[in-house]
């Protein structure tokens, strides 16, 4: 835990995974493979953002943050966590 790509991601991961220990009592809700997308998503940008710093690149950077922001539309949009039960 070095950067703030670090911290950023561990973050979102820690609330999939409360996320998905909520939702797994009860009524399904929504799929195993859109949390996999999700943790993915957040391990790649993980990747991309630490190798921005290490190569000192912009474009790896832009790569991080709009794969960071496309993994918290998906989370938003797919998972709706802040939505009521329908």
């Amino acid at each position: 835990m070095e950067t703030a790509y670090d911290w950023l991601t561990v973050t979102v991961f820690a609330g999939l995974i409360v996320l998905f220990l909520q939702r797994s009592q009860g009524v399904a809700r929504d799929f195993l493979w859109q949390y996999l997308v999700a943790a993915v998503g957040c391990a790649v940008t993980n990747y991309l953002g630490n190798e921005a710093i290490k190569l000192e690149s912009i474009a790896w950077h832009a790569g991080a943050v709009v794969l960071g922001l496309a993994t918290l539309a998906f989370i938003w949009f797919a998972l709706r966590p802040f939505g009521n039960a329908d």
